[in-house]
């Protein structure tokens, strides 16, 4: 199942994968913009011709269409068939001495929305010939991933668990402000992509282990994130293959997947703590209704936003970080932040 689609922090974008979504993306302009002769009839009905035209799965279609309405709904699965901008996160340097320094190797730079010191390539460069990337001075993060770990507000200083950590790239947010990130993942291959970008960086307070999270075996720790494995439909348009994939039972299976690795990760929370639960699915049973869930089990804990101005305010509904590609032009991400009561909140 995809997870942690967003956080893109290694320099290949999967071969195969890649080649495979160039095709689906090119079948799919020039189905509509040369129609033929052989071209299907379009459906009568208003949700299978909006399915057919922008090569969506009904089922997924007509659960958007109920929620946004027609006109979003079309512009999310335009925005799927779209490919995604290459954005990058500097580390150990600042912003502006990094987009100088791609400048100078020929790199045509640009402003994220929503993140202003994170800098958008124009072009998909070989990131692992630029100077800068073999030095260590930046890594690969879509401004949804960027903007979970800033929501998370994990005070300086603190020892945080990420225990869904793989490929690293929240993991490495985390570590700016931390005095340690305890990464673990149960997967040993997805784990060694984040172990190589703890080296390239030199990120000395990571400490990456293979780990369930369904069985924590860390002490109490001041704050966690549960960056939970999900359907993955806010980032379809990095993973077109991905929408054929997923079938209708998968949302109930995810979701109680999700919901046993937050009653886990609450167990790691020391009272005082944090506890940050993301996904980077659009689909409520994946989010809000995982939130309100636990919440009514767990009356020790609460929501707590971040102060104001920690993210911006497009990015927040309710209290809780939610980010849509229809309507801010990057991956689909959400993200709740809860206080364990009962001690000390920093």
């Amino acid at each position: 199942m995809p997870r942690g689609a967003a956080d893109r922090s290694g320099p290949r974008r999967g071969g195969r994968g890649r080649l495979a979504n160039a095709v689906l993306r090119r079948l799919d302009r020039e189905r509509t913009s040369e129609p033929s002769g052989l071209e299907p009839a379009v459906p009568a009905d208003p949700l299978d011709a909006l399915a057919l035209r922008h090569s969506h799965p009904r089922w997924l279609v007509a659960r958007w269409l109920a929620r946004w309405g027609a006109e979003e709904t079309a512009a999310l699965l335009h925005t799927n068939n779209t490919e995604a901008p290459l954005v990058v996160r500097p580390y150990g340097i600042v912003r502006e001495q990094l987009e100088a320094m791609l400048e100078s190797a020929g790199v045509h730079v640009g402003e994220p929305p929503l993140v202003r010191d994170s800098i958008l390539f124009r072009a998909m460069p070989a990131l692992a010939e630029l100077g800068a990337y073999r030095q260590g001075l930046f890594f690969v993060q879509d401004p949804a991933a960027t903007l979970v770990a800033r929501y998370a507000c994990i005070p300086s200083g603190s020892i945080v668990g990420d225990v869904c950590a793989a490929p690293g790239g929240k993991t490495l947010e985390l570590s700016r402000e931390a005095r340690l990130v305890v990464a673990s993942d149960r997967s040993p291959v997805r784990l060694e992509r984040l172990i190589a970008n703890i080296e390239r960086l030199e990120a000395r307070n990571i400490v990456a282990l293979v780990g369930d999270g369904l069985a924590p075996a860390t002490r109490p720790l001041d704050a966690v994130l549960v960056d939970a494995p999900c359907t993955g439909t806010g980032t379809f348009r990095r993973h077109p293959d991905a929408r054929w994939r997923l079938r209708v039972s998968d949302l109930a299976v995810l979701a109680a997947s999700q919901s046993a690795l937050l009653r886990s990760a609450a167990t790691l929370v020391r009272p005082g703590g944090l506890l940050v639960y993301s996904t980077c699915s659009l689909e409520p049973e994946e989010n809000d209704m995982q939130i309100e869930g636990f919440l009514a089990e767990h009356p020790d804990f609460a929501l707590e936003p971040p102060p104001e101005q920690v993210v911006p305010a497009a990015a927040l509904d309710a209290g809780r970080l939610r980010t849509l590609p229809q309507r801010h032009d990057i991956d689909g991400a959400f993200a709740a932040r809860l206080r364990r009561c009962g001690g000390p909140t920093a």
